[in-house]
């Protein structure tokens, strides 16, 4: 399991923007999102960089 930390998610649309973009690159993928912490989950993704790199397109910080 991955867990990111993101900024810039404040709303159910930017959970949504980051679901879809996570499961891009990793189809079938479980996200787990927490809007109070910016913590992000993924369950069923090997590719780290390639998460992150998602989110980052969609528009929201990932932090090392």
């Amino acid at each position: 399991m991955l867990s990111l930390q993101v900024e810039g998610m404040s709303c159910g649309h930017c959970v949504k923007a980051v679901t879809e973009a996570v499961q891009e690159v990793a189809p079938g993928a479980k996200v787990d999102i927490d809007l109070t912490t910016g913590k992000v989950q993924v369950d069923g993704a090997n590719d780290a960089a390639a998460v992150s790199h998602a989110i980052t397109e969609a528009g929201y910080t990932v932090k090392a």
